[in-house]
């Protein structure tokens, strides 16, 4: 019984699986012209309208910004250039590239404009400078990992979710909690709780399992601008 899905269905939107999302972000492009660019700047706006949101934050507050070298981490990027223009003091950590690669182009291009709105963006290196500037933060946002991940989180996600664990700052998680499988809902063991989750287009199957509540938190879906149309047709393939 612990397997069931709470309901297939959050705020009347069906949950779609981590497949499924990633078939609707490439036939948005295809089909409807909506680029990976523009579904990251709705996904940023969104969220960071949100998160202006939250019970207890006020003018000036530093927030921390957890950033993965991938496309979550360019969500995050757009969150804390926006965040930055609403005047709070916003601090990004992001994972150095892997050895030999460089950022997408995309990530590099967010990076630079958070950087010129204002935010610190910085490097990650198991420094303790993270830690420290948690410490100052009221908010953390987790923006590491996405629906695309699998597995265990290992290096720099890893290390950076174990540090936001240990500073019991309330944490935003964007689409997902990193390390939660957007699909089962299960962990390998590095994983974020949650306060609240913002979660894109749709909800994912994984976060309305009855194992995943404690680290999900707060569930909300954002609408990015995908057409009803578009949805229905990638949904209608299950059948």
């Amino acid at each position: 019984m612990g397997q069931e899905i709470i309901s297939e269905t959050f705020d009347g939107l069906p949950a779609a699986t981590s497949a499924e999302m990633r078939l609707l972000d490439l036939r948005a492009e295809e089909r409807y012209g909506l680029s990976s660019e523009q579904l990251m700047e709705n996904a940023g706006k969104a969220a960071a309208k949100e998160i202006g949101r939250f019970p207890g934050l006020v003018p000036q507050a530093q927030i921390a910004v957890a950033c993965g070298r991938g496309f979550n981490g360019g969500d995050g990027l757009v969150i804390a250039r926006l965040l930055s223009e609403q005047k709070f003091l916003v601090v990004v950590f992001i994972c150095p590239p892997k050895k030999d690669a460089v950022y997408p182009p995309l990530v590099s291009a967010q990076m630079e404009r958070a950087q010129k709105a204002g935010a610190r963006v910085i490097s990650f290196e198991e420094n303790g400078a993270f830690s420290e500037e948690l410490k100052k933060s009221a908010l953390v946002i987790d923006a590491l990992l996405g629906t695309g991940s699998s597995g265990k989180p290992t290096g720099c996600a890893h290390f950076m979710i174990q540090e936001i664990s240990r500073s019991k700052k309330p944490v935003i998680a964007i689409d997902i909690p990193s390390g939660i499988n957007p699909d089962t809902g299960h962990h390998s063991g590095a994983f974020v709780t949650a306060a609240e989750t913002l979660t894109f287009g749709l909800p994912k199957r994984g976060l309305l399992f009855p194992h995943s509540q404690k680290n999900v938190g707060r569930l909300k879906v954002l609408d990015i601008g995908y057409p009803p149309d578009l949805i229905q047709s990638v949904l209608a393939r299950r059948k």
